[in-house]
């Protein structure tokens, strides 16, 4: 299990500027809950006395990967897993376009890859196992199938296996899920972005899930040679999301004096008025971070649940000693009026 702290729309968005500062209350404290008692002991602080300082100084966005774009993985795993219709519905109808094999198929499938997992304990030997014996990789164009075992067992060594990797598999070491369904032994190698315009393509990635954009309507898209399901997000919530999150990490990032973030992952002008804001005050607890920011909030707007989130492992299977936990936007699609 690794834990997961869900962000999700409760209510419309009025106003984008108290939107964001509703958003980056539950950044701020979701980073604030992954607190462990081993930070505060080297801290030597109770946790109600933690500064914004402290808590950028113990965050590590550049390492905890997850808290970002993984979260995204997670969420569209858990909600395959969890047969959400909305989602399964655009993941059903990306497979029956991708192959033929699953025109006919059962309710989707997935198996949490990437190659960052499978340096923990048993993650490779679960993927594959829960895949079975007669697993099957459909790579592209025409052909055999790939054994699904002995490949991927290359193909999680990253980018370093590329070259021993058959041609036309030779990106699947950038896999995020393997795509399959419940009657069927075969699965598609797929690729998972919370920006569609951050994709990349290559032999052996057939699929892509994103969010709606404003440029990318919900629906199946064909894009740098990948069969993309883009889900709905309703009020453009996980650009607003995006925006809090990078507007938090570049405060984190000063205050805590990281490495800066990339130059395109910048807030908005917008969101940069609450970094700044944020920076001002280093010695301010948290806690009291966290209550001005409510008060400039649109108060209902995001509610916060979390879940453990099972990768159907084995029960010795362990991702780390301590899971690191996981910000996202839960996959919650309604209909738009």
């Amino acid at each position: 299990m690794a834990e997961v702290t869900f962000l999700q729309q409760e209510a419309p968005i009025d106003e984008y500027g108290r939107a964001l500062y509703a958003v980056t209350r539950s950044i701020v404290r979701a980073l604030y809950d992954q607190i462990g008692s081993e930070d505060l002991t080297d801290v030597n602080t109770a946790r109600e006395d933690i500064t914004l300082r402290q808590l950028a100084k113990l965050s590590r966005l550049d390492r905890d990967k997850g808290m970002f774009g993984d979260g995204f993985e997670w969420a569209v795993h858990e909600a395959i897993l969890g047969a959400e219709w909305r989602v399964v519905e655009k993941i059903e109808a990306t497979l029956r376009r991708a192959s033929p094999a699953f025109r006919s198929a059962g309710a989707p499938s997935s198996l949490l890859f990437g190659h960052e997992r499978a340096k923990y304990l048993g993650f490779l030997e679960a993927t594959i196992a829960n895949a079975g014996d007669e697993a099957k990789l459909l790579p592209d164009g025409r052909g055999h199938p790939f054994a699904f075992g002995s490949w991927v067992t290359v193909a999680a060594r990253g980018h370093l296996a590329e070259p021993e990797l058959p041609d036309r598999i030779a990106k699947v070491w950038k896999t995020d899920l393997f795509l399959g369904s419940e009657d069927s032994t075969r699965y598609i190698a797929t690729t998972i972005k919370s920006n569609w315009e951050q994709l990349e393509g290559g032999p052996g990635l057939r699929i892509a899930i994103v969010p709606q954009a404003k440029n990318l309507a919900p629906g199946v898209h064909r894009i740098k040679g990948l069969w993309v399901a883009a889900l709905p997000d309703p009020q453009g919530f996980m650009g607003l999301y995006n925006d809090g999150y990078r507007a938090v990490a570049a405060a984190i990032d000063t205050l805590g004096k990281h490495n800066r973030g990339r130059y395109f992952e910048k807030p908005s002008a917008t969101a940069q008025k609450i970094q700044t804001q944020l920076e001002k005050y280093p010695t301010a607890k948290v806690v009291d971070i966290e209550h001005a920011l409510d008060e400039a909030a649109q108060q209902d707007l995001v509610g916060v649940d979390k879940h453990l989130v099972s990768v159907r492992a084995p029960d010795w299977l362990r991702i780390t000693e301590l899971p690191t936990p996981v910000i996202a936007v839960k996959p919650r699609f309604d209909p738009l009026d």
